[in-house]
């Protein structure tokens, strides 16, 4: 197999290298937002921004570790002021979000399917309820509650099973009546609160009717079973009085129907109970409690939080609030409103903040949980738990602190955003840091920027030599391959071999090289890299001509584009149409490529080299997911390229100085083969070429295998060659023995003659 041999010794290295970064505003932030971070000389991302942000804007969850310094603060300040702010304003303008008025929202008494256990079963009514889990309890609670007045409600047994029915408040575990916000009666006959189970009434089974009482102005609980009052089962603590109450189950293998009185009951109540259904607004509150309705200039006197970031030093929380401050200084009003709270400040000025409205609080853990457990802060409205220098929070022993504030916060939002977390450590390695994750985070995406880069075994990844000065096939494209335009100035002539005709030439094979691989690898699916997004473009519209002229018609070239220049609305339509199929190609830069997520890619090709070897990493990373077998084909120009580099003021925008960066201007010159060295030599292996023809070399081990498919179990070519060998084996172990018999007969034969 050949491979890349080379020489560091005699290769010239480039006096004056330029990191291709991209600008943060290809990952969408606020216009507002990216003034402030450019007046604090923050002109590009760094490497754990880049690969953070879109993550974190796109909505999972992320684990990420770099060094101090790394930038990793902004990697999730930026993006948490960005969807906090985007909440306030849709809060104002009426729309539903995780911030609305109580008046906006539905009124339909029915279970929250956003407020319950995971295998706790709702349907489309919001009415029947199932849990087929036989080992655990699964429960979920009404999305309206109560708060004055007598209520009622029936519950119908429809399958056999375990149950418990009755009421909570929000701040109840699942597990009604085992903690002391919630009252339960179960099938056993057995009421339930605060973990204390007592002889109640008498149990029931299939198609009983258990109706639910509660009594918010004298404070009692009872119920009653087809019809037979069984009188008060429990007086409300003094501490639960004038809390909101919902209705609420768990179940183990059991199915219940409720009915709220949305149809006539089948026991009607009596002393003047009435069905939940029938409940006045002033008595009706939300499941998101404590809801801050924000107004310009005004806010109610609870404070609840959207974004939640824990520090384990007070310098580190200060840091941390002050960069916030600074990064949304230009948001326009309301814009968002934080706080700090750590030890040594003033208790009063700290409480004072709270009740004006706060959005995001960044604290130490003690303080943060004083004020949680003194109830100055809800966390129904809690978007974003962060923990930051994760691995310092646990070794300070605030393990049961974090999972104290983490249980309290619906996993759910009203409008059915998922909690998002951000763990951030020094090591994502650490045994405990993984361990707090495995239990608090969901299906998070791991940014370790200090692990060692190495490619997965799924990945084949190869190069193929662009030469200009060995394939003329360039000479009959000119007219067909639109390039950068870097060379418009350049008196370019076919029969002069200069730099810049050679380097316009290799553009123009790239495009076709592409055509190739597409055709011999018989593509259905790949994401295509560019360095700018000109060459992107450029490339879509040749494609595009290929395939007809028709942007919407599939075909073999399908494809589309994902970069900045383009709007939101045609970036996220683009997307979807790779994610589903209704294009084959995705053509992008690194930096419109960070947070993709589109399982099963099988191909990658870097129409350029880039010039950073994490970017290189984080390319073809791209294909060999979940065990899946992709390949990365890298197109390498074995002459310089002159590109486009941008120092302007409009960072490319009507640009045409395409002079050199050193002579004011532009542009550089683009060294591939030195990029491929240094990521050959950061890897510490050669990448294997193949030729023009894009025939990829076989895989001694992964032998012959169909990209985008499942790596076979073994992952060799030798995986049944015990048992393919096992005849020769015993015919040699057969010849072995009869050598050895002949030539001990032998022997004894000479003995024998001596003797």
């Amino acid at each position: 197999m050949k491979v890349l041999k080379f020489d560091t010794g005699n290769t010239q290295r480039s006096t004056t290298r330029y990191k291709m970064a991209g600008h943060f505003s290809e990952f969408g932030i606020l216009p507002e937002i990216l003034q402030a971070i450019e007046e604090m000389g923050w002109h590009l991302p760094t490497d754990v921004q880049a690969e953070a942000i879109p993550l974190i804007l796109g909505g999972g969850d992320v684990l990420m570790a770099a060094e101090t310094g790394s930038g990793k603060t902004g990697a999730f300040c930026l993006p948490v002021i960005q969807v906090v702010y985007e909440t306030i304003q849709d809060a104002l303008s009426g729309k539903k979000s995780g911030k609305v008025l109580i008046e906006d929202k539905e009124k339909t008494w029915k279970m929250n399917v956003y407020d319950r256990d995971s295998l706790f079963a709702i349907d489309e009514d919001g009415l029947l309820c199932q849990s087929r889990d036989q080992s655990k309890w699964q429960g979920g609670r009404s999305v309206l509650a109560v708060k004055k007045g007598k209520f009622y409600y029936e519950a119908k047994v429809t399958d056999e099973g375990l149950c418990r029915v009755g009421w909570s408040t929000k701040d109840a575990t699942f597990n009604l009546g085992t903690d002391r916000f919630g009252f339960g009666f179960g099938g056993t006959g057995k009421s339930s609160f605060n973990k204390q189970f007592d002889t109640y009434g008498e149990s029931f089974g299939l198609n009983d009717v258990i109706g639910c009482y509660i009594n918010l102005e004298d404070g009692t609980v009872k119920w009653s079973k087809n019809g037979t009052d069984f009188g008060e089962a429990y007086e409300i603590p003094d501490k639960l009085q004038g809390v909101p109450f919902h209705a609420a189950v768990v179940l183990k293998n059991a199915e219940l129907k409720f009915n709220f009185g949305g149809e006539p009951f089948r026991y009607p109540p009596k002393e003047g109970y009435i069905g939940l259904s029938s409940a006045r607004p002033g008595c009706v509150t939300s499941s998101t409690t404590g809801t801050v309705s924000r107004s310009p200039g005004k806010f109610s006197n609870e404070c609840s939080p959207s974004a939640i970031i824990l520090e384990p030093s007070r310098e580190l929380a200060q840091q941390t609030h002050s960069n916030i401050t600074l990064f949304k200084k230009h948001l326009p009003s309301p814009s968002i409103k934080e706080v700090v709270l750590i030890g040594g400040e003033k208790v009063k000025d700290q409480i004072r903040l709270l009740q004006e409205g706060v959005d995001v609080i960044t604290g130490t853990p003690g303080k943060f949980d004083d004020f949680v457990s003194t109830k100055k802060i809800s966390l129904d409205q809690v978007r974003f738990f962060i923990l930051d220098e994760a691995d310092g929070l646990l070794s300070q022993g605030n393990h049961d602190i974090i999972m104290r504030i983490y249980n309290k916060i619906p996993k759910f939002s009203s409008d059915g955003k998922r909690l998002q977390m951000i763990v951030c450590s020094a090591t994502l390695h650490s045994f405990e840091v993984k361990k707090l994750a495995d239990k608090i985070m969901h299906f998070p995406t791991w940014v370790d920027l200090k692990g060692r880069d190495s490619v997965p075994e799924t990945v084949h990844h190869v190069v193929v030599h662009v030469d200009p000065r060995k394939d003329y096939s360039w000479k009959s494209l000119r007219q067909k391959v639109k390039t950068d335009g870097v060379h418009n100035k350049d008196k370019l002539n076919q029969s002069h071999t200069s730099p810049e005709m050679f380097s316009e030439a290799s553009k123009m094979l790239k495009a076709e090289y592409l055509v190739k691989a597409i055709r011999q690898h018989r593509m259905d699916q790949a994401i295509v890299f560019c360095r700018t997004k000109l060459d992107c473009d450029n490339i879509e519209n040749y494609l595009i001509n290929l395939g007809g002229g028709n942007r919407a018609m599939v075909n073999e070239y399908s494809c589309v584009c994902l970069h900045s220049d383009r709007s939101v609305h045609e970036r996220r339509e683009n997307l979807r149409m790779f994610k589903e199929g209704e294009v084959r190609f995705l053509i992008c830069t690194d930096v419109a490529a960070r947070g993709i997520d589109v399982q099963g890619i099988p191909f990658v090709v870097n129409v350029t080299f880039p010039d950073d070897k994490q970017n290189y990493i984080h390319r073809i990373g791209r294909v060999g997911r979940a065990d899946r077998m992709g390949l990365a084909v890298s197109l390498i120009s074995d002459v310089k390229e002159k590109v486009w580099y941008h120092k302007c003021p409009s960072r490319g925008k009507s640009c045409n100085n395409t002079k050199l960066v050193e002579h004011g201007g532009c542009s550089i010159w683009y060294d591939e083969l030195q990029y491929l060295n240094d990521v050959e030599e950061h890897l510490g292996v050669s990448i294997p070429e193949c030729n023009s023809d894009m025939v990829v070399p076989q895989n001694e081990f992964d032998g012959k295998v169909v990209y985008g498919a499942k790596r076979k179990k073994s992952g060799s070519m030798y995986e049944n060659h015990v048992l393919e060998l096992e005849p020769s084996l015993a015919e040699l172990v057969k010849l072995e023995k009869d050598a050895q018999t002949s030539f001990l007969k032998l022997r004894r034969k000479k003995w024998t003659a001596v003797h």
